[in-house]
């Protein structure tokens, strides 16, 4: 109780109905305890609709009781002290032993939490629904998943279709003319899926694309998208191991130069060096006076895979590209093909072979290097 001058003041220990009808409202009818998540308004097995919710105080109702001699608030009945909590959470953070791990800062920082992203997820209208599409392969020996929540993060404000599509070309061994052939079919297939509406789907009105694989399986990814719908591309960021566009560093500037000039005008090549400086030494036509050679790279900035941060990077790129497509149609005319030895992040080579236009762009010609066949070898066809 609290003491005034005259009398003492009981404090009720019934919280009023519209602090607990803002606590359900704010907590979205879940557990609010970090990892629990469960929601308290429905039976688990008979699925009947039951309040199952308790509404826990973080600093305990009594002085003597858990948490109650810590950082008393003037109001123990205050929403801010309040968790909306499933019996057995409740039961574990009042528990004499177990809940000395849970103390008040640690329950705020749960509450706070929580009540955040509910209310991030509620504030999403349905038009801002995407479809998901993962591709995910093996490179070298390593192979790597996305976390769901990750995802969530990287597409905000848009959220998931509950339905997505996931190419997992991770069983496939890499390496040989098969896998390409085995691959590009099961990507196709996928794709193709995704664009013809059936009897419980229909056709996506917006894309996500999340992918890791073999470069050149991430270029006809692209080409097998649809340019009719919009389409975002993703980054996994190898610092922080995110997959969601920075906002902080400086934007990429890209540099286009001819650095071979060759004598036979249908004979090019395109040097995309971004995420590491490749040898042009090292590539098949270099030395070869019949080929030109056009290198797409950074300016003033050493190549690293840790160069695209930002979403308008990605967009810099698709400009600058079709700079030096155009480039290539002015000076080379329209060739039927042009060899490209690609050294990029995944999304970017997802985006240039998404900008491939049928009857208009000369067939990209993929290379790899493959060190296991002795280096830069001629892989897929693009067009």
């Amino acid at each position: 109780m609290k003491k005034t001058n005259d009398s003492p003041v009981v404090i009720a220990r019934h919280i009023p109905e519209k602090t607990r009808l803002l606590l359900w409202v704010r907590a979205g009818g879940r557990c609010e305890f970090d990892g629990c998540n469960d929601y308290l308004f429905e039976h688990h097995v008979t699925l009947d609709n039951v309040n199952l919710a308790d509404v826990a105080h973080v600093v305990a109702f009594k002085s003597e009781g858990p948490r109650g001699a810590e950082d008393r608030p003037e109001d123990i009945h205050d929403i801010a002290n309040l968790m909306l909590l499933c019996l057995r959470c409740h039961k574990l953070i009042d528990d004499s032993v177990a809940g000395e791990r849970f103390t008040v800062a640690t329950l705020r920082q749960f509450k706070s939490d929580h009540e955040e992203r509910i209310l991030r997820l509620t504030e999403l209208k349905p038009d801002r629904k995407t479809f998901v599409l993962q591709m995910l392969g093996r490179i070298g020996n390593q192979t790597a998943s996305i976390p769901r929540v990750d995802i969530f993060d990287a597409v905000a404000p848009r959220y998931p279709a509950p339905k997505g599509c996931i190419i997992d070309l991770t069983t496939l061994t890499d390496g040989s003319d098969a896998y390409y052939e085995l691959a590009t079919g099961k990507i196709s297939k996928a794709v193709t899926s995704i664009y013809e509406p059936s009897m419980d789907s229909e056709i996506p009105h917006h894309l996500s694309v999340f992918a890791l694989a073999p470069m050149p399986l991430l270029f006809f990814l692209g080409r097998q998208l649809s340019n009719k719908t919009p389409t975002d591309l993703y980054q996994r960021h190898r610092d922080s191991q995110t997959w969601a566009w920075k906002t902080d560093g400086e934007p990429a500037i890209y540099d286009v130069n001819e650095i071979q000039k060759g004598d036979n005008p249908t004979n090019v090549a395109i040097v995309l060096s971004l995420s590491a400086a490749l040898d042009i030494r090292a590539l098949p036509v270099h030395g070869d006076r019949s080929y030109t050679i056009y290198k797409l790279t950074l300016k003033n900035q050493v190549p690293s895979p840790l160069f695209l941060r930002q979403r308008q990077d990605l967009e810099a790129f698709r400009t600058e590209y079709h700079k030096l497509m155009a480039l290539i149609l002015r000076d080379h005319g329209n060739i039927p093909s042009v060899d490209v030895f690609p050294a990029v992040p995944a999304p970017i080579a997802v985006l240039a072979g998404f900008e491939v236009f049928p009857k208009v762009s000369p067939t990209l010609r993929i290379f790899d290097n493959d060190k296991s066949r002795g280096g830069w070898v001629h892989v897929l066809d693009i067009g």
